[in-house]
């Protein structure tokens, strides 16, 4: 584990375990590193090398004021990979880190990124525009930021506790523990970087870094994903990348990474090794 500090002076704190090809691995809103644990632990004992960052305003990073935005995200991942010299690596962003790992890719990953995941990820683009009109109202995401500054702690309880996981369906078991490392990761993270966050992952734009990347990607995302709807992401993301496969899992919620890790960590193996 250790700590780099970017050209505008932000600590990012990342973890870099293991040795052999390395995976890296892009968190969600409004997590941290620690939401990767179920696939650092599984693919360290594959023998591959695991390193995952907390962006910049989230988990261990600087709570930073400003800079919540894609392409300084991006540019944090490029700091961290250039700073361990990661080479013929693979990239695996879920939901605000799919977006992240896009953007990173299509612009920095040059020469150093040989397949890109994205599961549950944001792109190409969740609000409602005239050029996306079966898009998400932008009165949505003005509710999720009245909420976080109304209440952050019960609005996180809130998510984890529901639609995060699938919790508010019929015949769910719900994990407290689950629930509550959720809320302990978005706790730790600045209310400022998380209320941005939200601006970052919703109204930004993904079609033209899509369109540019050509490592082979695999698009995994839940039938009933209730927070990234899989109409207006995976689907349309497939059909935007040159080199893309598209894997959907049925009735799977959008934390299917914690949830079925039993489920999506081989299925992840087999594309790495593939």
């Amino acid at each position: 584990m250790g700590v780099i500090t970017t050209r505008d002076g932000v600590d990012i704190f990342y973890k870099d375990w293991g040795s052999g090809r390395p995976i890296v691995f892009h968190h969600g809103w409004p997590l941290s590193s620690d939401d990767w644990d179920a696939q650092m632990l599984y693919f360290l004992d594959k023998g591959y090398r695991v390193v995952a960052h907390d962006r910049r305003g989230h988990g261990r990073s600087t709570q930073v004021w400003n800079g919540h935005d894609m392409d300084h995200y991006a540019a944090d991942v490029a700091a961290v990979v250039e700073h361990l010299d990661l080479r013929d690596a693979i990239h695996v962003g879920h939901s605000t880190g799919g977006g992240e790992a896009a953007r990173y890719v299509a612009r920095h990953g040059q020469g150093r990124v040989a397949k890109l995941v994205l599961i549950g990820a944001v792109p190409p683009i969740m609000v409602k525009t005239e050029a996306n009109p079966d898009g998400l109202p932008v009165e949505v995401f003005d509710g999720f930021r009245q909420q976080l500054a109304a209440n952050r702690a019960q609005f996180y309880l809130d998510v984890a506790g529901g639609p995060f996981y699938g919790y508010n369906r019929p015949g769910a078991a719900p994990s407290q523990g689950i629930i509550e490392n959720w809320w302990r990761q978005g706790m730790m993270g600045g209310a400022k970087a998380h209320y941005d966050g939200i601006k970052a992952f919703s109204e930004t734009d993904f079609t033209a870094d899509l369109k540019a990347i050509d490592v082979p990607t695999l698009v995994m995302h839940g039938d009933d994903d209730q927070i990234v709807p899989i109409a207006d992401s995976a689907l349309l993301s497939a059909k935007l990348l040159k080199n893309g496969t598209l894997k959907v899992y049925e009735k799977l919620p959008h934390g299917m990474c914690t949830t079925h890790a039993d489920i999506i960590n081989p299925d992840l193996l087999a594309f790495i090794q593939g």
